[in-house]
C-alpha cells in the first residue's frame, strides 16, 4: 500500500516541477505592463527560477537527512504553493518573492525525485525515472500552452495562481507519508562527494545538457527569424523541440537502465549535437531538419543525466546527495549559456561565434558524459551512525 501511495505521490510531485516556471514567459507582456517592469527586471524575473534551482538544490539533501525525505518533499510543495499564491498579490516585491519561493520548492522536489525512485522502486528505476521526466515535460508544455487562455479568461493573476491548486493537492498527498516509523539508528555517509571525480562528471554532463537545451530554446527562434522564417514558424520550432522531448523523456531512462554501459547513448547525443549545430552553421535554411535533430539530442541528454544519478549511486542517500550536487552546479552552469550566447551575438553582430561556442562545449559534455556513463558506482564515504529518520 505504501508503495502505491509513493507512486501516486511521485506522479503528483513531478506534475508540479515545471508549471511554475514555464507558465510565466507567455504572460511577461502583461506583467511588464502591470508593474512597469524594466528590461533588466524582466530579465531577472525570467532568470530567477534557474538560479533558485541551482542555489537551493544544494540544500535539499541536508533537509531530507534532517527531517526525512517525505517531510522534505511535503515542505517543498507547501513552499511552492505559497510562492504561487504570493505571485498573485499586487506589488513587485510579492512577484519576485513568490518566484524565489516557487524556485526553492521546485529545486527541492527536483533533487529528491531520484532518491525516492532509488529507494522505493530500485528494480524499476528506469521506468519511474522515465515516467517522472515525461510528466515534467507534459506539465511544462501544458502550463506554457494554457497561460494565455487563462490570462484571457481571468487575467494574469489567474494564469499564475492556477498552478497552486495541483501543488496543494500534491502537498496533501505527501502529508500522510511523513508519519514515519519510529526513528532508528541508520548509517549515513559522511564526507563530501566533491572529492569524487565521478560525481563531478555527472554534474558537468547534466550542466552541459541543460545549457544546450536552455540556450537553444532561448535563441533558436531569433536565429531562424533572421534566416527568413516567419515569426510564427520560428516559435513553432521551439515547441517541436519540447514536444519531441516528451516521449524521449520516458524512453531514454528505460533504455539506459537496461544497458550495462550507457556510453553509446552519450556518443549518440554528442553526435546529434555536432550534426545539428554544424548544420545550423552551413545550411540554416534547413531549419526544420536541425530542429528535429536538436529535439532528439536535448530530449535525450537530460533524461540520461537524471538516470545516471540512480545508476551511479549505491544507496538512496548517496543518490540524494549526488542529485543535489549535480543539479545545483549543473543549473548554475546552464544559466550562463543563454546570456553568453546572446552577448557573443551582440558583440560580433552575427550568430557564427555563438554557435561555434556551443560546438566547442560539446567536447566537455562528451568527455564528462563518457566518464559518467562508464559502468561503476560512486565509492561511498565512510558511514556514520545517526538516529535521523531513514529515506522512504
Amino acid at each position: 500500500m505504501r508503495a502505491i501511495w509513493l507512486a501516486v505521490g511521485l506522479v503528483l510531485l513531478t506534475l508540479n516541477l515545471r508549471a511554475a516556471i514555464t507558465g510565466v514567459p507567455p504572460v511577461l507582456g502583461e506583467l511588464r505592463e502591470e508593474f512597469g517592469l524594466t528590461g533588466v527586471e524582466v530579465s531577472v524575473l525570467t532568470t530567477l527560477p534557474e538560479l533558485c534551482v541551482g542555489l537551493f538544490s544544494a540544500l535539499a539533501p541536508a533537509l531530507a537527512r534532517r527531517i526525512g525525505t517525505e517531510a522534505a518533499i511535503t515542505a517543498a510543495l507547501v513552499v511552492l504553493t505559497a510562492g504561487l499564491l504570493l505571485r498573485a498579490i499586487p506589488g513587485r516585491a510579492a512577484l519576485f518573492a513568490g518566484t524565489v519561493l516557487a524556485g526553492a520548492g521546485v529545486a527541492t522536489g527536483n533533487v529528491l525525485v531520484p532518491a525516492v525512485v532509488k529507494h522505493a522502486f530500485p528494480g524499476r528505476a528506469g521506468t519511474f525515472t522515465g515516467l517522472a521526466m515525461m510528466l515534467m515535460s507534459v506539465s511544462g508544455a501544458a502550463a506554457a500552452g494554457l497561460a494565455v487562455p487563462l490570462e484571457q479568461a481571468g487575467g494574469w493573476r489567474l494564469a499564475l495562481v492556477a498552478w497552486a491548486v495541483p501543488a496543494l493537492v500534491a502537498a496533501l498527498a505527501w502529508g500522510p507519508l511523513t508519519r514515519r516509523r519510529a526513528a532508528e539508528p541508520v548509517q549515513q555517509a559522511a564526507g563530501s562527494l566533491l572529492r569524487e571525480p565521478l560525481a563531478w562528471s555527472v554534474m558537468v554532463f547534466m550542466g552541459m545538457a541543460s545549457l544546450m537545451f536552455y540556450t537553444l530554446t532561448s535563441w533558436l527562434p531569433q536565429i531562424m527569424r533572421e534566416h527568413g522564417f516567419p515569426a510564427a514558424t520560428a516559435g513553432t520550432m521551439n515547441s517541436v523541440i519540447i514536444v519531441i522531448g516528451i516521449p524521449l523523456g520516458f524512453a531514454v531512462p528505460v533504455l539506459a537502465a537496461r544497458m550495462r554501459d550507457q556510453r553509446p547513448l552519450v556518443l549518440a547525443v554528442a553526435a546529434l549535437m555536432v550534426l545539428g549545430l554544424g548544420g545550423l552553421l552551413v545550411a540554416p535554411g534547413a531549419g526544420w531538419l536541425w530542429t528535429v535533430v536538436f529535439g532528439v539530442a536535448t530530449g535525450s541528454a537530460f533524461p540520461l543525466a537524471l538516470t545516471l544519478l540512480n545508476l551511479r549511486s549505491p544507496t538512496a542517500e548517496i543518490t540524494a546527495r549526488l542529485s543535489g550536487m549535480a543539479q545545483s552546479g549543473g543549473y548554475l552552469l546552464a544559466a550562463t549559456g543563454p546570456l553568453t550566447f546572446g552577448l557573443l551575438h551582440t558583440t560580433t553582430g552575427g550568430w557564427h561565434a555563438s554557435i561555434w561556442l556551443l560546438l566547442l562545449l560539446v567536447a566537455p559534455e562528451l568527455v564528462c558524459g563518457l566518464a559518467a556513463a562508464r559502468p561503476g558506482l560512486l565509492r561511498p564515504p565512510e558511514p556514520v551512525v545517526t538516529s535521523a529518520a531513514p529515506l522512504p
